[in-house]
């Protein structure tokens, strides 16, 4: 017999097994294609953000003292999701180029539901996995982030956007008024400069020169190397063009994700290019039960920036006197982005009344409107 504990805790960990479903829904909808391949973003983004609106908000704490060994099942949905994301992109990449079950059409709608489920779950199981001191776990990160062409992601991330979130400094922070069409190409850009001076920076304090085998980059360059021959292997230039597809829808929605997490909140310019510390008031929250589910608690984001190491089942919600929240869960706001129009229109007016319940004293917001503050130091 199974000890009741034990069930207990799978029982509490199992809402965040949900997205395994998406595995078994990719290979049905790409032996039926047709219609059936708007499945994905209809089971990640649709129903989820309908699951919010009938099962509500979680706004309960975990004990965030609890011990690690209390953690196995929630930490273990991220540890098997890699090799199961592995196998289901170069099986369908073997599939989708000799089979003629799929039309080419069909082929890239089939991989852009691949793309949906390697960036809405993968990319996000890699953000929990790299802020881990686990080398297992930074590896299966590096792994998953390779897999969309994307490693740079985790340099950028730690070294950058956790230390420099909400200054002019952070690429992924997005200014106030800033579409997303604007954004996605300036943060393109921006994080993988930011993110290649960031490890060059580190290597020149230990001594070393960019092109030292410390390095993350020559890792992160032969990982995705790897994966682009393995996609040639399987499918020849249909497959790499089949993989490099999915890899952009990935990035697509990572950025999405990046773009309403941060919008419009500024960290207070101190003066000779000093900023007041990160607080649970520079990042957009959501309590949406079903979509932490889904995303595990990444929408608690407030608390990730407080503990960036804290285990998404430990992450803390916060009332609105300590932290900004957004209307709806991220799965409706990311398609909210999409319409910049639609996007000013909700999230303006809340970025105006952050500033006025955060910042009373701040009369002017040109300078911060307008990128012209100096970076930290």
């Amino acid at each position: 017999m199974i000890p009741a504990a034990h069930v207990a805790k799978f029982a509490r960990a199992l809402p965040y097994w949900m997205s395994l479903a998406l595995f078994p829904l990719i290979a049905f909808v790409a032996g039926q294609g047709g219609w059936w391949l708007i499945a994905m973003p209809l089971m990640t983004w649709w129903l989820f953000s309908l699951l919010d609106l009938a099962i509500g908000l979680d706004l309960d704490n975990a004990d965030p003292t609890t011990p690690e060994a209390d953690l196995f099942w929630y930490r273990l949905v991220t540890l098997v999701w890699f090799p199961l994301q592995l196998v289901t992109i170069f099986a369908l990449i073997h599939f989708a180029t000799h089979s003629d079950t799929l039309s080419t059409a069909e082929a890239f709608g089939l991989f852009f539901g691949v793309g949906v489920l390697s960036g809405t779950i993968g990319i996000n199981y890699s953000h929990e996995l790299m802020h881990q001191s686990n080398r297992l776990e930074r590896w299966l990160a590096d792994l998953l982030l390779a897999s969309v062409l994307y490693s740079h992601f985790r340099s950028e991330h730690l070294l950058v956007h956790h230390r420099y979130v909400g200054t002019t400094r952070d690429p992924v922070t997005a200014r106030y008024n800033e579409g997303f069409f604007r954004f996605f190409p300036r943060v393109l850009r921006d994080s993988l400069i930011s993110a290649f001076h960031a490890e060059k920076a580190m290597l020149a304090r230990r001594g070393k020169a960019w092109a030292d085998p410390a390095n993350p980059f020559w890792r992160y360059w032969l990982l995705q190397g790897l994966f682009l021959i393995l996609a040639f292997a399987l499918g020849g230039w249909v497959g790499v063009a089949l993989f490099i597809f999915q890899a952009a829808i990935a990035v697509w929605q990572l950025e999405l994700t990046n773009y309403i997490e941060h919008y419009g909140l500024t960290r207070k310019h101190l003066g000779e290019g000093k900023y007041e510390h990160v607080l649970p008031r520079h990042s957009w929250n959501a309590a949406h039960k079903a979509s932490n589910w889904l995303l595990i608690n990444l929408q608690r984001h407030s608390d990730h920036h407080y503990k960036p190491d804290r285990r998404f089942p430990l992450l803390q919600n916060y009332a609105e006197d300590a932290a900004p929240q957004l209307p709806f869960g991220y799965p409706v706001m990311t398609m909210a982005a999409m319409i910049p129009p639609l996007w000013r229109r909700v999230m303006n007016p809340r970025v105006k009344a952050w500033r006025r319940q955060f910042y009373p004293e701040i009369s002017d917001w040109t300078p911060y409107n307008k990128g012209a503050l100096p970076a930290p130091r």
